[in-house]
């Protein structure tokens, strides 16, 4: 092969290796832009687990003071019934 034709498989070689370089910076890249998306979603689940969590917990609460003020009206509307009686 003439010198030429060696120069110019070695361009086309090198052009190849730096396509080749070039598609695995951009994929390192994309993976660190979605390992810190993942990042913010993990953190972000992590709140609203936290808000649920909370929510639940003042549910239950309301839950418990709706069942004890129900159990004094009662009681006060069987008292009232209590001296309608009498």
């Amino acid at each position: 092969m003439d010198l030429a034709g060696e120069k110019s498989r070695l361009g086309v070689e090198l052009e190849k290796f730096g396509e080749l370089e070039r598609k695995i910076r951009e994929l390192v890249e994309g993976h660190a832009a979605l390992r810190h998306r993942n990042q913010e979603l993990e953190r972000l689940l992590e709140e609203r687990s936290a808000r649920l969590e909370e929510a639940e917990a003042n549910t239950q609460a309301l839950i418990e003071q709706k069942d004890a003020v129900r159990a004094k009206v009662d009681t006060l509307l069987d008292m009232l019934r209590d001296v309608g009686k009498s």
